[in-house]
C-alpha cells in the first residue's frame, strides 16, 4: 500500500497550501488514492490477475462492473474496474463489494464519479441495515457495513491522512506499539439513537427511490404510492435541495424523538388542516423544517423533548392541532416555532416563539449542566461527548493548582472550556457566532464559573493586536470546524509558543495539513515549525457516518 498511496500524496502535495477551485478535483483523488489499499497479490493457487490498463478511459454514462477497494474521506468508495488503475469514486459501495454503477462524472480525467446501480456480490463485513431507507438515505449510509469494520476503516483513514498529507513518519503511527502517535480509535458503545437533535425538511417534491432493470439495460423509477400531491417529511435526497426522502422513523434519534416524527406524519398531511410544505422554487408554503431535541431533566434524569417548526410566516393557529397532538407526548415540555422569511433553506429564524412549555431543556456534561435553546449549539451525541472531553481533558494535562491560562479557540457555547475551568487560573473563549457565545455567557452563570470569559470574534480575521487583550496562555485548545484553521492563525500560534496545543477536529484531512504547518512549518509564508506531534486519538462520534473526530496534542519542541 505505501507505495502507490504515497506516489499518490507525493504528486498532490499542494495540499500544503490552500489550492484553487480548479484544484480540488485532484486533492480528491490524492484523498482517494492515499486511502485505497493496493489489490492483493495473487496466491499461488491462483491465475494472476491481467496487467493494468493504464490507458482506460470510462465514458459519461457508462455502465461498468466495479470492485470496491477501500473508503476515501466522507465515505465514498474506491472502485475500479478489474485490470484497470483508473479510480471512480462511488457513493455507498463499501469495500470488497463487486457492484454495477453508471458513470456520472468525469473529473478532468484525473478520476471518475459513478452511482451505484446494484451488488453484485456483497462485500467481506456485510450485515442487514435495520433501516429500510439506510440505502438511500445519505444520514448513515455505512448501516449495511459491520461496526467493527467501520471503525477499521476510520482508523485507516486517520493513519494515511497523517502520513501523505501530515508528513509523519508512519513507523510512528503503528497503534500496536506503546510509544505510538496514532492511537487506537475509541468505538461508540451505542450506534443507534444516539443522536440528541435530528432536523427533518418539509417538501414539494418526495424522492422516488431508485432501482436497477437489468433486462431493461436503464435506471428507473420504483412505482410508489405518492399522497398528498408528493408532500413529503423527511430528509434531503443526497444530491438534492428540494427533494425529501420520506421518513417514517429514524434510528439516529430517541425513542420519544421518534413519537413526535410519528404523529406528525399522521397529522400534518391531512388536508383539513390547510397545511403547506415550502415550495423553494416558487417561495410559497408554510412549513420548512421539524427540529426535534432531546436532553434530560437534570433532576430525575428523564428525557426532555423540544419540537421546533421552523415556518416561513407566524401563524399559531395553523399549528394549533400539530401542538395539541404533540403534547400528548409526555417527554415534550417545549415547542417552538422559529420564523424565517427568507427563501434560503436555513433552519435558524429571524423570530422565535414559545408554543408550549418552557423555551428550554437542559443536558448534563462531564458535571455540568446546560440549557439548550432551538438554535444553540451542542454536541449531537451527548454521551460520546462526554468521552470526547474526558479526552480531551486529559490531554490538555492540567496540574490542578488553578495557575494555568486557558484560550479556547472555536469555543462554541463554551463546552470545553468550562468543563475545564475549574483545575485553570481562567479560561478565554473565542467564538465568531455571537448566539452561541451568549450561550455560553449563560451556562457559566448556570454553573456557577467566574473564571471564564468568552469574546465574539472572528478567528479568520484577526491582526497584529489578537492576544493583547489576554494573557499568555498555557494550553490552548482548538477545536475548528470543517475547512480547518485559516493561515493567519497558525501563524499567530507559531508566534505565541504556548506550551500545549490539544487541536480538536471533525475533518482529519484539514487537521493533517494543519498539523504539518505546526510541525514542519510552511515554506510558502517562511514560517517554520516549532510543535512535536505527541498522540492523536481518533473518536468516532458518529456511528454509520462517514464522519470522525480527532484529538491531537502538540507540545512545543
Amino acid at each position: 500500500m505505501a507505495t502507490a498511496a504515497a506516489a499518490a500524496a507525493a504528486a498532490f502535495s499542494p495540499l500544503r497550501r490552500r489550492l484553487p477551485l480548479h484544484h480540488r478535483g485532484r486533492r480528491l483523488l490524492a484523498v482517494a488514492a492515499a486511502l485505497s489499499p493496493e489489490p492483493p497479490a495473487p496466491t499461488p493457487t491462483t491465475s494472476p490477475p491481467p496487467p493494468p490498463r493504464k490507458g482506460y478511459f470510462p465514458k459519461r454514462n457508462e455502465v461498468l462492473e466495479l470492485t470496491c477497494e477501500g473508503l476515501a474521506f466522507k465515505g465514498k468508495g474506491v472502485c475500479r474496474v478489474d485490470g484497470s488503475t483508473f479510480v471512480l469514486l462511488c457513493d455507498g459501495a463499501l469495500p470488497g463489494e463487486r457492484l454495477l454503477a453508471r458513470v456520472r462524472r468525469i473529473r478532468r480525467g484525473a478520476f471518475a464519479e459513478a452511482a451505484k446501480l446494484r451488488t453484485l456480490e456483497p462485500h467481506r463485513d456485510a450485515v442487514d441495515a435495520p433501516c429500510p431507507l439506510a440505502a438511500d438515505c445519505g444520514g448513515c449510509k455505512a448501516q449495511s457495513l459491520a461496526y467493527a469494520a467501520q471503525i477499521r476503516h476510520k482508523h485507516l483513514q486517520v493513519r494515511e491522512l497523517l502520513v501523505n498529507f501530515g508528513k509523519f513518519d508512519p513507523r510512528k503511527m503503528e497503534s500496536s506499539e506503546p510509544d505510538a502517535i496514532l492511537k487506537p480509535i475509541v468505538p461508540c458503545d451505542e450506534i443507534f439513537r444516539y443522536r440528541n437533535k435530528m432536523e427533518f425538511s418539509f417538501g414539494t417534491k418526495r424522492w422516488m427511490q431508485r432501482e436497477w432493470k437489468e433486462e431493461k439495460d436503464v435506471e428507473v423509477v420504483k412505482e410508489e404510492k405518492v399522497e398528498g400531491d408528493g408532500y413529503s417529511l423527511g430528509l434531503h435526497a443526497p444530491g438534492f435541495f428540494d427533494k425529501v426522502l420520506h421518513v417514517e422513523k429514524c434510528l439516529l434519534q430517541s425513542e420519544p424523538a421518534d413519537k413526535v416524527l410519528a404523529i406528525v406524519q399522521e397529522t400534518w398531511l391531512d388536508p383539513a388542516l390547510g397545511l403547506t410544505p415550502y415550495d423553494v422554487h416558487k417561495h410559497v408554503g408554510f412549513l420548512k423544517h421539524l427540529m426535534i431535541r432531546t436532553g434530560r431533566n437534570i433532576t430525575t434524569g428523564a428525557p426532555e423533548v423540544m419540537v421546533n417548526f421552523v415556518t416561513s410566516c407566524y401563524k399559531p393557529e395553523l399549528l394549533e392541532p400539530l401542538v395539541n397532538n404533540i403534547t400528548k407526548i409526555p417527554e415534550v415540555v417545549s415547542i417552538m416555532n422559529n420564523v424565517n422569511t427568507s427563501v434560503g433553506n436555513t433552519s435558524v429564524g429571524e423570530e422565535e416563539y414559545t408554543l408550549y412549555g418552557k423555551p428550554t431543556i437542559t443536558e448534563m456534561l462531564r458535571g455540568l449542566t446546560f440549557q439548550i435553546s432551538a438554535n444553540s449549539f451542542f454536541q449531537t451525541n451527548t454521551k460520546q461527548a462526554d468521552v470526547l472531553y474526558k479526552l480531551i481533558g486529559e490531554s490538555a494535562g492540567l496540574k490542578g493548582d488553578g495557575s494555568e491560562i486557558i484560550l479556547d479557540l472555536f469555543c462554541g457555547t463554551g463546552t470545553i472550556g468550562l468543563t475545564l475551568a475549574r483545575r485553570a487560573k481562567h479560561v478565554y473563549g473565542y467564538e465568531v457566532v455571537p448566539e452561541a457565545i451568549a450561550d455560553a455567557k449563560k451556562n457559566a452563570k448556570l454553573n456557577g464559573i467566574s473564571n471564564a470569559t468568552f469574546v465574539q470574534g472572528d478567528l479568520n480575521k484577526i491582526n497584529e493586536t489578537f492576544g493583547k487583550e489576554f494573557p499568555k496562555p498555557d494550553i490552548i485548545i482548538s477545536d475548528p470546524n470543517r475547512p480547518g484553521m485559516h493561515m493567519k492563525l497558525i501563524k499567530w500560534l507559531l508566534e505565541v509558543k504556548a506550551p500545549r496545543i490539544v487541536y480538536v477536529s471533525c475533518n482529519p484531512a484539514t487537521c493533517a495539513r494543519d498539523l504539518d504547518y505546526l510541525c514542519h512549518g510552511v515554506e510558502e509564508k517562511d514560517s517554520k515549525g516549532c510543535y512535536e506531534l505527541k498522540t492523536v486519538i481518533p473518536v468516532d462520534m458518529f456511528p454509520h457516518t462517514p464522519h470522525i473526530e480527532c484529538i491531537c496534542v502538540l507540545e512545543l519542541c
